[in-house]
This record gives structure tokens, C-alpha cells and sequence, in this order.
């Protein structure tokens, strides 16, 4: 047998086929689904909650013997007009093919638009009377009907939403069905106000009914950081102080605002994406490992890490702000909001002792890209002095080219004994040709239809994420910790680097990591 004809057939026939068709296509238990997107006619509906539920009714997830849409905004439109909003965004139309466009036309079809206020009851009884009717239509059981909220709105009409919900659209009562909300960050803007936030929700709904997303948690690679590390012998006496020296968590854009300099200026990059999507990411790679798989002992693991990270050091800080970024008119001519940051959070335990974990995320940055980047420490007693050109790193590239490599030194091939640095490489748009990576809404969506609050953040998580950047958010606020300036389409401030430079980081000089062609 060839080389190829070894590797076509070492592939099995799963990785032809989307991995989330890979599971049970039964969603189902006994009773109707109703699924409503409020806020349906906003931008987050637009782009990713109806394409996300689009992708999931196309791969059999959402059958349309039991499944319905129902959108709700206070914008006064009809339900062809929402369906002729979400169509260019579901399927690009230049490229679709006529099973795509059936598809499209057959999914608009379940969708149904109530127009209402999102804080009086004369709408959501409107709603309820319209859920009510599709679950008599399919013959639902009262009490085994399925109702999903999914909160496409800004937090601060949470607390109105959620009671009207509670007042007017409840599941009738309790033989097996249930009631769900889905809530989008920003989870509150410090510690007080996420309290505060929670406490409200938490008085209308029990936690297991309250899904609190962030879509890094149902990004392929992330979902990948517990099999990797717990289940592969390798790593599991390499993953600790002995022998890593220190963990990169980076988030780069190489664009500005571009129209949200307004709302942006009301979070700035720590709470956007540092404080939740980075320190999620952060607590999968220094946890414990969970009892079992249960979302709990998981959630359980990660409120260990929080807990153990001791107040950030105001010397291990470098904020940034690019220039022109007040030229926005939506944004205050004095604004001290970072669009930068590089922040060094310290775990106070056994394993992770000494060794700092980097969290970096910017805007108009030189590059885009999201990755984690576990570097060891230097070999000891080093016979081949090639220490300079670099430690070896395990890295793990979210987005964009999916990919998890290990960087190592290997002999320069020919007659000298001289070295270089190389890679072992899985790029998965090389491994897994064919195989559609899915969205992290998608997956998102799918646990919490199945009850799985594994990828969803729980309250005293939340409540623990916030007590580490509260202190340090509150000085920026009150403009005591000012942003550096750096010229978009940089590294960023040179301060930044030299922050990492005394964290240990020992950057690879004449390594580049190229994406491998197909």
C-alpha cells in the first residue's frame, strides 16, 4: 500500500461529516421546541444567532415537526420583512446552490415575528398567545412543551426582559419541559453591577435555567484544551511550574472600532475580551482535572483557578490606546479606554507557583489572530548552544488556520551538526479536509437545547472573574492608570513587550510558523 493510499484510508468516514452530526441528531424528548430571539432584528441576531440556528436546522438539530422561531423587537415589522433581513446573512447568495436556497426559504418559514416593548406585558402576552398556539399546532402535552429565550440585547434590559418572561411566558407547568434564557456578555461592567445583575435574574430563574454565554467556550480548538491535556499521557507530568515558564493567552485584531467606537468606549478591551473570553480560556489551562465530565465538577475546577489568582501588580500592566482612536466621533475627546492590554495574572497554588500567565488582546494591532502559547523552560547542561534560537512552545491557534503545533529543535539536515527550529503540526485544514469546523453559536445553542451547561459560566464563576480586574477596571475608570499610545498597525506599545521580556518570555528569532498548504 502507498503513503497515500495509507493516509486516505487511515481517515476514517467520520471526518468527511460535521462534528456536531457526529452526535445524536435526537434533540428531541417528548414536546414542542419553541426558540425566541429577542432583539431579533439587531446586528448579533442577524449575524449569529439566526445563522447559528440556521446551521443546526440544516444538519437535522432543529426538525420542523417540533421546532419553531419566534423573533421579538420592539421594531414594528412583519414576518416577511424579518425573513428578507436574515436571508443575505444566512447563505451568501452569489455562492449558494438551489438545496441551499430550499433550505433557506424552508427555514424562514418556521420563523414568526411579535413586535413589542421589552419592559410591559401587553407584548409578551402577545408572545406567549403566538408560542402557545405552535405548541397546540404540534400537539405538545402542556407541561412537556420546550421553551428557549435567547437574549440577543443589550444587559441592561435584562432585568425587564427576564421578568416579563417570568410574568407572561413560562412553560405552563412541570412534566418534563422546561424554560431556558441565554444571556450575552457583558455579564455587568465590574463586580457590583454584575452582583447586582445576577441577583436580579436570580430571583426569577433557578441557575440551571440561566445559560450565561460566551462564545470562546464553543470554539472547536478551546473544546480541545481537556482532551489535549487530559488525555495524552504526554503532557500530563509536563503541565506544571517544573517545566513551563510561562503561558501566553492572545487576542489580536488588525482593525479599529470601525463604527462602535461609542459603545466600545463604554467596556475598553479588558472587559470586551480579557476579562471573559481570555480568562475563560486561561481557567481550562491551569484547572485541576474534573472529577468527571459533569458540568459541574468542570465549573467546579475552573472557580478553583479564579480563586487562586492573587490581585494583579500595578507593575504588570501595560495599557494602550492607538492613535486616532478619538477621532471617532462617538467617542469623548478625552477618553482613557484602552484599546490594548497586556496583563500578567499569577496562580497562588501548587502547580502553577512562579509562573506567570500573559493575557494580551488589541485592537489595530499588525496581525489577527487568537492563540494560547505554553512556553518551557530552557534545556539544562545545553551541548548543542542553540539555546538562542529559541524555546520550545506548545501553541494552540484558535483562529484564524486551526491549528496546534510544538515547536522543538531538530538537527539542520546535511553534513554539519548544526540545529534548527521545526514543528510538529496539526493543522486541521489539512488533517480534516471536508470536515466543517462549526461555529461556537452552533454548539453553544445545541448544549443548552440538551441541558448541558458545561461551556456556559456559572455565577460565582462570574462573581470570581470580576474580583480579579474590578480593583484595576475602577483606576482606569477614574482615569489614575492612563493608556499608552501606539500607531495602528503595530505590535502594540513598545512597553509591552519589555513587560514580556521580564516575565521571561524568550522570544524565537528566525522562526515563523506558516499554515501548511493543502
Amino acid at each position: 500500500m502507498g503513503t497515500n493510499e495509507w493516509h486516505i484510508e487511515r481517515r476514517s468516514s467520520f471526518e468527511t461529516e460535521s462534528p456536531l452530526a457526529r452526535e445524536s441528531l435526537n434533540v428531541s424528548e417528548t414536546g414542542s421546541l419553541s426558540i425566541v430571539v429577542l432583539g431579533a432584528s439587531g446586528d448579533l441576531a442577524k449575524k449569529k444567532t439566526f445563522p447559528a440556528l440556521f446551521h443546526l436546522y440544516r444538519q437535522g438539530f432543529l426538525p420542523p415537526k417540533e421546532v419553531h422561531i419566534f423573533g421579538y423587537a420592539r421594531t414594528k415589522i412583519s414576518d416577511d420583512e424579518l425573513r428578507d433581513r436574515l436571508r443575505g446573512y444566512l447563505v451568501p447568495a452569489k455562492d449558494a446552490s438551489a438545496k441551499q436556497l430550499d433550505d433557506v426559504s424552508d427555514f424562514l418559514n418556521l420563523i414568526k415575528y411579535v413586535s413589542g416593548s421589552y419592559d410591559s406585558e401587553e407584548g409578551f402576552r402577545l408572545l406567549d398567545k403566538e408560542i402557545s398556539e405552535h405548541e397546540y399546532s404540534k400537539n405538545s402535552a402542556e407541561g412537556l412543551s420546550r421553551r428557549l429565550f435567547y437574549l440577543a440585547l443589550p444587559p441592561s434590559v435584562y432585568p425587564s426582559v427576564c421578568k416579563m418572561i417570568k410574568t407572561c411566558c413560562m412553560n405552563k407547568s412541570n412534566l418534563g419541559g422546561w424554560t431556558r434564557v441565554v444571556v450575552e456578555k457583558p455579564f455587568g461592567k465590574d463586580l457590583e453591577s454584575a452582583e447586582e445583575l445576577s441577583t436580579q435574574i436570580g430571583e426569577l430563574f433557578e441557575e440551571p435555567q440561566i445559560y450565561r454565554i460566551d462564545h470562546y467556550l464553543g470554539k472547536e480548538l478551546v473544546q480541545n484544551m481537556l482532551v489535549l491535556r487530559f488525555a495524552n499521557r504526554l503532557f500530563l507530568p509536563l503541565w506544571n511550574r517544573d517545566n513551563i515558564d510561562n503561558v501566553q493567552i492572545v487576542f489580536r485584531e488588525d482593525f479599529g472600532t470601525e463604527g462602535r467606537g461609542g459603545y466600545f468606549d463604554q467596556y475598553g478591551i479588558i472587559r470586551d475580551i480579557i476579562q471573559n473570553h481570555l480568562l475563560q480560556v486561561l481557567c481550562l489551562v491551569a484547572m485541576e482535572k474534573p472529577v468527571s465530565l459533569k458540568p459541574e465538577h468542570i465549573r467546579d475546577e475552573k472557580v478553583k483557578v479564579l480563586e487562586s489568582v492573587v490581585p494583579i501588580s500595578d507593575d504588570e500592566v501595560v495599557l494602550g490606546q492607538y492613535e486616532g482612536y478619538r477621532d471617532d466621533p462617538t467617542v469623548p475627546d478625552e477618553s482613557n479606554t484602552p484599546t490594548f492590554a497586556t496583563v500578567i495574572l499569577r496562580i497562588h497554588n501548587e502547580r502553577w507557583e512562579g509562573v506567570p500567565f500573559i493575557l494580551k488582546a488589541g485592537k489595530a494591532l499588525n496581525s489577527r489572530k487568537a492563540e494560547i502559547r505554553v512556553q518551557f523552560k530552557d534545556v539544562p547542561g545545553d551541548i548543542f548552544k542553540c539555546q538562542k534560537q529559541g524555546r520550545n512552545e506548545f501553541v494552540i491557534r484558535l483562529q484564524p488556520s486551526e491549528a496546534i503545533y510544538m515547536k522543538l529543535t531538530v538537527k539542520q539536515p546535511g553534513l554539519e551538526m548544526s540545529t534548527v527550529q521545526s514543528e510538529l503540526d496539526l493543522s486541521y485544514g489539512q488533517r480534516y479536509q471536508g470536515v466543517t469546523i462549526p461555529e461556537a453559536y452552533e454548539r453553544l445553542i445545541l448544549d443548552t437545547i440538551r441541558g448541558d451547561q458545561q461551556h456556559f459560566v456559572r455565577r460565582d464563576e462570574l462573581k470570581a472573574s470580576w474580583k480579579i480586574f474590578t480593583p484595576l477596571l475602577h483606576r482606569i475608570d477614574r482615569g489614575e492608570f492612563k493608556p499608552l499610545p501606539y500607531k495602528p498597525g503595530s505590535r502594540g506599545p513598545a512597553e509591552a513587550d519589555e513587560l514580556l521580556r521580564k516575565a521571561g518570555y524568550v522570544q524565537t528569532h528566525g522562526y515563523i510558523w506558516i499554515p501548511p498548504t493543502l
